[in-house]
């Protein structure tokens, strides 16, 4: 979406047009379902934070500035969210410690990106991200995956510019160490090589 048309489009939403919403929705919703699935590991949690984004955007369609950039508004709340939901699992797994062994644990349906690793070097890829510290693995997937700038990635995640930078440089540190890139010469690294530079 050029810029014109996003500021068409922005105009629109907050004169409370519907037609707007499905223009974000079919250029948006794939996109943060991919960032939500890849950060969180689970598809149930990526469904459920993504359908409270879109609810976020009509709820507050109409508060949107003039010149708000959808992307970045878009994946800053769906992130917030993450959060959220990260620190509230938190609190429910410290006050259910004694009740653990009340309930089977089932592991979690895969996610749409593990069921898309389907080769081995997809597969080393998507283990080498999700290895990685959520901050890192985060300004990876904005930067790399979603093509933000750093300065939009810096938006999303609520930091300066030069922090966002230092983030990028030590999650490509990161995962470089753990593709171990210095010695490998698969065709992947060399793909994966153009998400980190």
């Amino acid at each position: 979406m050029d810029r014109d048309s996003e500021l068409d489009v922005v105009r629109r939403l907050r004169a409370g047009d519907p037609a707007a919403f499905d223009v974000v929705y079919a250029a948006f919703h794939a996109r943060l379902f991919n960032f939500m699935a890849r950060l969180s590991h689970r598809r149930d949690v990526a469904e459920d934070l993504v359908e409270e984004t879109w609810l976020r955007l009509v709820a507050h369609a109409e508060r949107l500035r003039h010149d708000t950039r959808l992307g970045p508004w878009l994946f800053t709340v769906a992130r917030n969210l993450y959060a959220s939901y990260c620190r509230s699992r938190l609190l429910e797994e410290s006050s259910a410690e004694e009740l653990i062994g009340l309930w089977p644990e089932c592991p979690p349906a895969p996610s749409p990106f593990e069921e898309a690793a389907a080769s081995e070097a997809e597969r080393r890829v998507a283990a080498a991200l999700a290895s990685l510290p959520r901050t890192s693995r985060e300004v990876l997937l904005l930067v790399g995956v979603e093509g933000m700038t750093p300065s939009e990635a810096a938006q999303v995640c609520g930091i300066s510019a030069e922090a966002l930078r230092q983030r990028l440089s030590r999650g490509r540190a990161l995962l470089a160490k753990q593709m171990d890139l210095a010695s490998a010469d698969a065709p992947y690294v060399q793909n994966y090589r153009e998400v980190l530079s």
